[in-house]
């Protein structure tokens, strides 16, 4: 029996992330369940349940720091979809990656505008 927590950030992560956050926990199921409830519990059901920021703000927040981080890119492309998921356009996506360019570096914004033009062909081409 899973948590209120638990069903919480399950309910904010399949909001947010969709199916490609369900396939991260998935992914995890087999090699590190407990890591994929705690995944679950705190980012989803503890932080991005909170009030203060809305889900666009805390998306644009976590794709600026994925970017910045320059190593993330499969969390990054994760969190692209999210952004688009929760109201942000394509174009201010790229808006971030060059905001990130003054503070990350060329790059890493170059690797996350490329992360980016990945996750913008694959719902291009979904649409077809």
């Amino acid at each position: 029996m899973k948590s209120e927590r638990y069903k919480k950030g399950w309910d904010k992560l399949q909001e947010i992330d969709g199916a490609a956050g369900e396939n991260v926990i998935n992914a995890l199921k087999d090699i590190a369940p407990d890591f994929a409830d705690l995944l679950i519990e705190f980012p989803f059901g503890d932080v991005y349940s909170r009030d203060g920021l809305d889900l666009k703000s805390r998306e644009i927040a976590t794709v600026a720091a994925l970017t910045a981080i320059g190593t993330a890119s499969p969390q990054l492309k994760v969190h692209i979809h999210g952004a688009l998921n929760v109201g942000c356009t394509q174009q201010e996506i790229i808006e971030i990656m060059i905001q990130m360019a003054v503070y990350a570096g060329f790059p890493a914004a170059l690797n996350g505008l490329f992360t980016a033009k990945e996750v913008f062909d694959e719902r291009e081409a979904e649409t077809k």
